[in-house]
């Protein structure tokens, strides 16, 4: 007796694997997280983050020219300042460094690609917190939302065309949309980090930001444990008027990546997150894993999970190789 049904007929070459994959990548859906620093006068490598720097305002425009050759979605700006305080007067401030790349990153690529920021505090704050502290330590979560609106005003005229709000404060979406609908921003757009874990995998980013955070984030991010509270979350910034849904991490929260997928009628991404990155890089240091391959197979995997879009460190590195 042979078997008449062969699985094995359509993996025979590369060309039949290839007509026959169910999952793709392409440039268009990598988004490139990059951090531009306050003070520098040459970009630093970031240790924890083999290939990764803090950019100075002229090698982020060199950056993101780059990151336009070669086809990617957008970039996810993230600014380290050289002063913090309790409220991150930095984040609003129009001379703060994330406004201010904003503005270079809009009038140098804001044509060839989708200009993101990161509307959080926490890189702002002197006490690394994503909000305002209140008298007994804890973030206040309504007296955040005022600061949120306050710097979603701020990055939509420096020129961000998506805001990605990633504090994880209760109404955050409903507030921020609020502000700028009030002040004629219609067209900007509302990602909500709608499932962020408190995730050990953000250890490296805490480098690449220069934390100031003592304690954690348990209190607004989500508990590992969970992943019916990532739907729950998902929904309410469905409902309160966000434009795109993250799920962050990524690789060890793709049942969360396809739950919220299976329900949305707007797009879902994923945040391959600086620890995911950190550690396939260590791996293939090593020499313990073929990087490439380890690369694309994460990438693909987030994508086959049901993510319309990944933001990752390799974005432009990969885009390269697709082409």
């Amino acid at each position: 007796m042979h078997p008449t049904v062969r699985p094995r007929r359509l993996r025979t070459t590369p060309a039949m694997r290839r007509l026959t994959a169910e999952t793709r990548l392409h440039p268009a859906e990598l988004i490139l997280p990059v951090f531009v620093r306050e003070g520098i006068h040459e970009p630093q490598p970031i240790a924890s983050m083999p290939g990764v720097v803090q950019h100075t305002i002229d090698s982020l425009k060199a950056a993101v020219n780059d990151a336009a050759e070669a086809g990617i979605g957008g970039v996810m700006l993230f600014g380290v300042p050289e002063v913090r305080d309790a409220v991150g007067s930095g984040a609003t401030a129009p001379d703060g460094i994330l406004n201010v790349a904003t503005r270079a990153v809009a009038a140098e690529v804001g044509d060839a690609l989708v200009v993101q920021t990161d509307l959080c505090l926490d890189e702002f704050t002197d006490h690394g917190h994503c909000g305002v502290v209140d008298a007994r330590g804890r973030v206040d979560n309504d007296a955040t939302l005022e600061r949120y609106r306050d710097m979603a005003l701020a990055q939509a005229e420096a020129g961000s065309q998506i805001l990605g709000l990633s504090g994880m404060m209760d109404g955050q979406v409903a507030a921020v949309r609020d502000a700028l609908d009030d002040q004629g921003f219609t067209d900007t757009a509302v990602l909500a980090y709608a499932a962020k874990y408190a995730s050990s995998f953000y250890g490296p980013f805490r480098e690449a930001v220069d934390s100031q955070l003592s304690g954690d984030r348990r209190s607004y991010q989500q508990d590992p444990a969970n992943r019916r509270e990532g739907l729950r979350e998902a929904r309410l910034d469905l409902e309160e008027g966000a434009d795109i849904l993250m799920v962050k991490p990524a690789m060890s929260y793709l049942d969360v990546v396809g739950d919220v997928a299976a329900f949305s009628d707007i797009p879902v991404w994923a945040y391959q997150v600086s620890g995911e990155y950190s550690m396939v890089e260590a791996a293939a240091a090593n020499g313990w894993i073929d990087r490439d391959r380890a690369v694309l197979e994460t990438l693909t995997s987030i994508r086959r999970a049901g993510a319309d879009a990944v933001l990752t460190y390799w974005a432009v590195e990969v885009a390269g190789w697709l082409k």
